[in-house]
């Protein structure tokens, strides 16, 4: 049954580079993760300050953190969703811009490294610092969360949410690259009116390609286009283009409609999640401070941070094909020790009376 609906979700394109410098291109994924970075970094200098502790001791801090984070949700990547095709590869470990990284081995990462950092300083605790780290980790993590909302990655399941996005990135980069010597610009719009197919509501997109001019048969081109869009595993299925749909060619440009799935923004709801704890646990570190018992902040931190993520998962798409079938995926999975050690520290808080050091 198809009839057309006019509701109009999200049409989410954004390229993931800001510029390309020579032929090195700077994405808003990476510009976000720094950003978590540094000024997660000032956050924390502010706070140690406010103790009266040394600056010195939040630039030791900041090695170990990133180095742990990177190393961290690299391995964890590896070892917990690819672990065969890396071992095939083991090179490709060390591609870290190719992407693969895994936040639940960003954080054992982040713990072994602040365990060696309370041994080497021995005047901060390990609990210590990890209450005030969380702070700005959770801040840190609104921002990698963001970056890959710029990337169109870690997408939701198909819903007619009428916070739905549709994911049109890929299908833009497909056509450009595959037909490049044949095209000259790619854009994807809204079309006035959407199409419902059993009981599921599609966003109608308009597809326009502007092609070179020294393209002889342009219809011909069309074509060929419509159908890699529709058979070639270079595309997602975020943007599909039904056998009914129709092209037609004005000039130089090629228009063809097509139908755009409409996604949970799941970055984006984990993005939110982050800012709101990052401001939760800010206000209960300024009101407590100096009676904060030790274990407080880490314990929500990640009770909060890894209980939302395991109700998040059930709006993602499965990242592996092994988790396909599974009850649980694999970012649920290694959720719940976090979640179950986090409750511990919890209530062990509210039983001791912790002395900060």
């Amino acid at each position: 049954m198809m009839h057309l609906t006019t509701f109009s979700f999200i049409l989410w394109d954004i390229n993931p580079t800001i510029i390309d410098l020579f032929g090195r291109e700077i994405r808003w994924y990476g510009l976000l993760f720094a950003m978590g970075f540094l000024v997660g970094q000032q956050i924390l200098i502010r706070i140690y300050k406010n103790e009266g502790r040394s600056e010195k001791d939040v630039e030791t801090l900041t090695i170990y953190m990133v180095l742990a984070t990177v190393i961290g949700a690299r391995l964890g990547h590896v070892i917990f969703y690819q672990p065969d095709y890396y071992l095939e590869h083991p090179l490709e470990i060390l591609q870290i811009w190719k992407g693969g990284l895994a936040s639940h081995g960003a954080t054992i990462g982040i713990l072994i490294a602040i365990y060696l950092y309370s041994k080497k300083v021995t005047d901060q605790s390990y609990l210590y610092v990890l209450d005030r780290l969380v702070i700005t980790i959770a801040l840190a993590g609104c921002f990698i969360r963001l970056g890959n909302l710029m990337n169109s990655e870690i997408i939701g399941l198909p819903t007619n949410s009428s916070t739905a996005f549709v994911f049109a990135r890929e299908t833009l980069d497909g056509i450009q690259d595959i037909f490049k010597d044949q095209v000259e610009k790619v854009s994807i719009s809204k079309s006035d009116s959407n199409t419902t197919i059993e009981n599921f509501e599609y966003q109608g997109l308009k597809i326009e390609v502007d092609l070179k001019a020294e393209v002889s048969n342009k219809e011909s081109l069309a074509k060929e286009i419509i159908d890699q869009v529709r058979g070639s595993n270079y595309f997602s299925d975020n943007v599909l283009i039904p056998y009914s749909a129709g092209y037609k060619i004005e000039g130089n440009k090629a228009t063809i409609s097509a139908l755009g799935i409409p996604r949970h923004p799941s970055q984006f709801y984990e993005a939110i999640s982050c800012f709101l704890i990052f401001l939760l646990l800010g206000a209960i570190y300024i009101q407590k401070q100096a009676k904060l018992p030790e274990g407080r902040l880490f314990s929500l931190f990640v009770i909060l941070i890894f209980g939302l993520r395991f109700i998040y998962e059930f709006y993602k798409e499965d990242q592996v094909a092994f988790e396909e079938g599974l009850a649980l995926n694999m970012g649920q999975i290694l959720s719940i020790p976090l979640i179950i050690a986090g409750l511990f520290l919890l209530m062990r808080s509210f039983k001791k009376k912790n002395e900060i050091i």
